[in-house]
């Protein structure tokens, strides 16, 4: 069961928990485009532009929305330069760096072992 602190803080976290707000946030970040955004974007911040580009077979569409849960989770920022065509840079918070770590060995992992992966069934029609 998770307890609550008086700041509202949880004082427990159980992640296998059905209730645990832990879950949420595991969601966005084990979600391939928003895991592949925060790694697009250790380097520093980008554009929108270079973010599509980097990450290949994305739709504006689905980068919008990864951008945005980012954005409403506290893992990334949204900076607007007012300029004529408007200028806007996505770049992690402190927290997004901190996601950024575990993830960066994920995807080193998955580099490194896809060779060894059994390959999926394909999805029958």
């Amino acid at each position: 069961m998770t307890t609550t602190c008086p700041s509202g803080q949880h004082a427990h976290h159980d992640v296998y928990a059905a209730q645990c707000p832990c879950r949420t946030l595991l969601d966005l970040l084990a979600n391939k485009w928003s895991a592949l955004t925060i790694g697009a974007l250790e380097n520093g911040p980008q554009r929108f532009g270079a973010l599509q580009r980097r990450l290949q077979g994305v739709s504006p569409k689905v980068l919008t929305q990864t951008l945005r849960r980012l954005e409403d989770s506290g893992i990334l920022d949204r900076t607007v330069y007012p300029a004529v065509p408007l200028h806007v840079e996505y770049s992690l918070t402190p927290l997004g760096q901190s996601a950024a770590i575990p993830l960066n060995a994920l995807r080193a992992w998955v580099e490194d072992n896809i060779d060894h992966a059994v390959p999926p069934e394909p999805a029958s029609s």
